[in-house]
């Protein structure tokens, strides 16, 4: 499986614990599988966070 998969999947079951919680429960569940996901990504190295830190604070443009 792909790092991004498993880090979804990661996410996944730590938010299952969070499901109890109602609506809060759902929201703790997208924020973790989108921090999975993230974290996936960038253990494949499709996310470079240095690069994305810098663009965010306007130190290197795209062009």
């Amino acid at each position: 499986m792909k790092p991004t998969v498993v880090g979804m999947a990661t996410g996944a079951v730590l938010a299952f614990a969070a499901l109890i919680f109602d609506f809060w429960g759902f929201l703790l569940t997208a924020l973790f599988i989108a921090v999975g996901a993230l974290l996936g990504r960038a253990a494949e190295g499709k996310i470079d966070f240095r690069s994305v830190s810098d663009a965010l604070t306007g130190r290197r443009s795209s062009s």
